[in-house]
């Protein structure tokens, strides 16, 4: 692979937290509870989100290089020659005049350029085109002697945030760390703690209960002097714990105090509610600071619109730092009950409302008591911060309003405000994620020149946007550009690389990564496992996929979602027993019960296996191992049920599941409603219909679909109609299959004003008809009888190339019907050259077709091509196979014992047919190769494979092997039957042995042989093939004379007609069974 020209691929975005340009790559496990089948619950792969919104307006387009670019330049100060814009981005430089910038940068900035192919890529020598990977294979970096000092640095900066503190504080923290005595441990030290040292050793308590005990010893000694800082570390502490009692008292407590809270208590507050998804909350306490004459200062704004920004409140959050600028910050204009804003992560918090969250003691304490007094107008204000202006970016980025992103970005280089990672971290991923990956790559040429060093969360940012749009050789160059540049590659780096190579089924690549990640004792992420997994299922290469399950097993126990994922990969190509195994693992931890995401996942397993009796086992034994089964597991095997038209079942565990106070889908009652009516129990689905609509759920059109494609089955037009009414009614637009099926209805009872008038509505639907409407629109001119309108929509999808199989297939069968069989078989012919058989239904169509037509060789030709391709013939082929050999003349006693021998599914009956046919029309070559593969077989043969080798040995001239066959047979102990002397009466024939067929009539008429038609047939041609006239006169007469037979040669074609119309009939309601 040549990494030279990076450009992107289809992978993980990387999701911007707190304006930082990407934080952490989230790989979400979450199962989808959809229901087994149909359709089957899906489990989604880990989730890799992208911070952007998908929303764009098509004015607001991608922040360009040359805008970026003349932002930077512009305001860079004139003391040294800079680089021209084109030798940085290699595009046009804007416009010059400084006075003009910011309108052209508004007007400009999301303009896209026009990149043309022999522009060189906007990377700097110093970046990726100095890597080269000339190999599929991939090849990575090794720890050499040269990265030494980038490990040093990299431990310095480790040990850095940890922060170094003077004095006593480090004895004091280690024995507060070890210590169960806090007030004994305290108090050896108390007398010689600052102020400051007091907040240091608040802050440091990792636990909220371990820092409220210590703030009390604090507070309970003399001579300690309440401290707003104080409070705020450990209400940030309860806060982030979720304490909101102690947190309410500890409030109450500061305003009895008379401590009064800053702008930095409140910026807390505000923030450990949001992040606690108690956003409404939240705001209340801008609201509270505000009545009690504060303004927020810049830090907490920045987190207001932070707050909102997290929960994609985009507007509120944008009005909220404009007013802020124009210094009136009321809330008045904020609709605060509208934010349906839930708490997160199992918050224990319960829902308040505005009005009871007003009146408690939280609004009614705390801070200067100025209720009653004007509140202070403060003037405009602009921010100063570097957080404060990544935070904006982000905010824009993310709502797709990238032209104010842009904006912001230009203010702050106007401001003179510093730049720092983030703020390019951000500005890369916010052009990367909109389409413009030349900008990205421009900022991060530029990042460098300003002497702001990339961190491992730039060139992951660079490696998932490369890999969401495919390019594989450029993440594997951001990769290698992680260490080439001191830097070492983190959990997030490994996760984005292996998901992309997953994706791409790039199993060497993979393995030589993870190869790479155990050299540097690196492990692979529990979020990757189910990608490779699935990666060596795709590959056909389970046991790879199991071996690295179970090393990953003997390291630790994987998350239920991880395992729920793992096992949905395989149910997905049907392994349910792998499936199982990852179910039943050994646990880490003796006794653990199982998630029910996991037990609904080894449902759906069960139900792809159409392993129902497993499912309903598992499913009772839920509850006796501790898991009780939820809403997702009942639609799951409800759906299974009704896809297998278990419709009782479906119907008992519908019962069983709002007994136990679960309300189904309205997928769920749509399934039990189709089941229904595939079978045709109508009133059973309209009691179901019922049902829904007492228990609330309302139908949507498949629901009434289904009904109406019932009836219309059914007959019952008028009922059809009426459920099409009432789904109008409800609002409901009728797509194309409900109109398709009402057109049916319209058809059977054959009213063509009616199927005119659904057709032209279904012309007018937005997109006009597809393939089915049109197929269906055929079939129903056929059904009419109507040609002329049938042949013309068939050469109109004919014109547009959609026509298909079943296209070609009814016009076939109309033309058959209309006795227009010329035409029938050119379009036969049609199908052949065009490839439209590929299954057994479609060649049985056409051999129908062929048999009708008496084009027994094609049948023959048919039958071969159909086994040659992998398609075996099934009972409908075989059925049509032995009317063509009874309209070729073979004996009705060989054909019955042939249908008898596969009937009783003997061994070789099938091929014993199917020989006989080619046998028939000449093709020896395949007859005789296909005796000898079971005459040579181990098996024991019976009377009707042997008689078939005699007959097909005899057929190609080859007589000796015919009779040595029939020797065979008696050294086998079988007797010779009537198809046996059948067959040696033609080899005698041919052979010219006369005495052989005087033989075999002799016994014929002195009765050892049972009379029958065929032989007597089977002699006189043999006498025929032996010139003797006098006894071919002689066996008719005494065929007359034994059989009674009246002469009608009619008689016989009759019969063979009415098979091969009967086997048509039969082949067609079987295709539509």
């Amino acid at each position: 692979m040549n990494i030279s020209n990076p450009a992107c691929s289809h992978f993980p975005g990387y999701f911007i937290r707190d304006g930082c340009g990407g934080q952490s790559l989230h790989h979400r496990h979450s199962l989808r509870h959809q229901p087994v089948s149909p359709p089957l619950p899906t489990v989604v792969r880990p989730a890799r989100l992208l911070s952007a919104a998908t929303a764009v307006s098509p004015s607001d387009r991608v922040l360009t290089a040359s805008t970026v670019a003349s932002s930077l330049l512009s305001l860079e100060v004139p003391a040294s020659p800079h680089p021209s814009v084109e030798d940085i981005f290699f595009v046009s430089p804007p416009s010059s005049s400084s006075s003009s910038f910011s309108s052209n940068f508004v007007a400009n900035v999301f303009t896209k350029p026009h990149y043309c192919s022999h522009l060189p890529t906007p990377i700097t020598k110093s970046h990726f085109p100095l890597i080269h990977c000339h190999s599929k294979t991939l090849s990575l970096p090794t720890n050499s002697p040269s990265s030494s000092s980038s490990s040093s640095s990299l431990n310095d900066r480790r040990t850095k945030k940890k922060k170094g503190y003077g004095g006593n504080l480090p004895s004091v923290l280690k024995s507060l760390e070890y210590s169960v005595d806090v007030e004994a441990t305290l108090g050896s030290f108390s007398e010689n703690l600052s102020p400051k040292e007091i907040t240091v050793i608040l802050r440091e308590q990792g636990r909220w209960e371990r820092a409220l005990k210590v703030f009390e010893w604090f507070k309970s000694q003399e001579g300690y002097v309440p401290n707003v800082i104080h409070y705020n570390v450990v209400l940030r502490a309860l806060g982030k714990a979720q304490r909101w009692d102690q947190l309410r008292l500890l409030w109450i407590e500061m305003a009895k105090k008379g401590v009064l809270p800053t702008n930095n208590t409140y910026s807390m507050l505000v923030d450990v509610y949001g992040k606690a998804g108690l956003v409404k909350e939240a705001l209340l306490w801008i609201k509270h600071m505000r009545l009690r004459g504060f303004f927020p200062d810049e830090v907490t704004m920045s987190t207001v619109v932070k707050v909102l920004k997290d929960v994609g409140e985009f507007d509120m959050a944008d009005g909220f730092y404009k007013d802020w600028c124009d210094g009136r910050v009321e809330l008045d204009d904020l609709d605060l009950d509208s934010l349906a804003i839930t708490a997160m992560n199992g918050s224990r918090s319960m829902p308040i409302s505005f009005k009871h969250f007003l009146s408690t003691e939280l609004f009614k304490t705390g801070g200067r008591n100025i209720l009653n007094s004007s509140i202070k107008v403060f003037g405009p204000q602009k921010p100063r911060l570097t957080s404060t202006f990544n935070t904006l970016i982000d905010l824009y980025g993310k709502a797709g309003r990238l032209k104010d992103a842009a904006e912001v970005f230009a203010n702050m280089l106007r401001s003179g405000v510093a730049m720092d990672t983030i703020t390019f971290n951000t500005m890369i991923f916010i052009c990367g994620s909109h389409g413009n990956l030349m900008e990205a790559e421009s900022l991060l040429n530029k990042m460098e020149e300003k002497g702001i060093s990339p961190d491992t969360k730039t060139y992951n940012i660079l490696l998932s946007l490369y890999a969401n749009v495919g390019n594989i050789d450029a993440a594997l160059c951001c990769y290698r550009r992680i260490r080439d540049v001191g830097l070492f590659p983190d959990d997030v780096t490994h996760r984005a690389l292996l998901g992309v190579l997953c994706s791409k089924n790039m199993v060497q690549d993979v393995e030589a990564l993870i190869d790479e990640m155990e050299k540097s004792f690196v492990s692979v992420d529990e979020h990757s496992l189910p990608d490779i997994i699935e990666m060596y299922i795709k590959e056909g290469a389970l046991d790879k996929a199991n071996c690295l399950l179970q090393k990953f097993l003997m390291n630790g126990e994987p998350s239920s979602s991880i395992c729920a994922a793992i096992m949905d990969a395989f149910a997905e190509k049907g392994h349910w027993l792998e499936a199982e195994n990852v179910f039943y693992r050994e646990r880490g931890v003796p006794g653990q019960r199982r998630d029910v995401i996991e037990y609904n996942v080894l449902v759906k397993a069960y139900g792809k296996g159409k392993l129902y009796d497993k499912a309903v086992s598992l499913f009772r034994g839920m509850k006796n191992h501790g898991t009780w089964p939820d809403d997702c597991t009942y639609n799951s095997l409800i759906q299974m049920f009704s896809g297998a038209d278990l419709v009782d079942q479906a119907r008992d565990l519908m019962d069983e599941m709002q007994e136990m106070g679960f309300k189904p889908h309205c997928q769920t009652f749509s399934a039990v409603i189709a089941c229904y009516a595939r079978l045709s129990q109508l009133s059973d689905a309209v009691s179901v219909y019922q049902e829904m609509l007492r228990a609330g759920v309302k139908p949507n059109e498949v629901v009434y679909g289904s009904l109406i494609n019932g009836f219309a089955e059914y007959g019952s037009h008028e009922e059809a109609l009426r459920y099409f009414n009432m789904m109008e009614e409800s609002g409901l637009s009728a797509n194309l299959v409900v109109l398709t099926s009402l057109l049916k209805s319209y058809g059977k009872v054959g009213n063509l004003e009616g199927v005119k008038t659904i057709y032209e509505r279904m012309q007018n639907l937005e997109g006009g008809l597809d393939l089915v409407a049109c197929n269906s629109m055929i079939s129903l001119f056929a059904d009419l009888g109507l040609v002329s309108e049938a042949k013309m929509a068939f050469e109109n999808l004919r014109e547009k190339g959609w026509a298909d199989g079943i296209s070609y297939v009814t016009m076939m069968y109309l033309y058959k019907d209309m006795g227009r069989i010329d035409e029938a078989f050119e379009i036969a012919e049609e199908m052949k050259l065009l490839g439209l058989l590929r299954d057994c239904v479609s060649y049985n169509k056409v051999l129908v077709c062929y048999a009708t037509h008496g084009q027994l060789y094609e049948c023959a030709e048919l039958i071969h091509e159909m086994i040659s391709k992998k398609i075996m013939p099934n009972d409908g082929t075989m059925k049509v196979l032995f009317t063509v050999l009874k309209k070729g003349g073979f004996p009705i006693e060989a054909v019955v014992q042939l249908e008898s021998s596969l009937k009783e599914g003997k061994p070789y009956a099938r091929q014993a047919a199917i020989t006989s046919l080619y046998s028939l029309v000449g093709m020896h070559d395949l007859a005789l190769k296909s005796v000898q593969t079971f005459l040579e077989s181990e098996v024991d043969l019976d009377s009707f494979a042997y008689n078939v080798a005699i007959y097909a040995y005899g057929s190609a001239g080859e007589i000796n092997k015919a009779l040595n066959t029939y020797m065979k047979m008696q050294d086998k102990h079988l007797e010779p039957d009537i198809v046996t002397q059948i067959n040696l009466v033609g080899c005698y024939g041919k052979a010219g042995m006369v005495e052989g067929v005087k033989r075999i009539f002799t016994q014929l008429r002195f009765g050892e042989i049972e009379p029958c038609e065929s032989l007597f047939k089977a002699i006189i041609d043999g006498y025929k093939v032996c010139k003797r006239k006098d006894l071919v006169e002689l066996v008719s007469q005494e065929m007359k004379l034994t059989l009674n037979l009246e002469e009608n040669p009619e008689i016989e074609s009759n019969t063979e007609s009415e098979n091969a119309d009967e086997i048509g009939s039969d082949c067609e309601v079987r295709e539509r069974n």
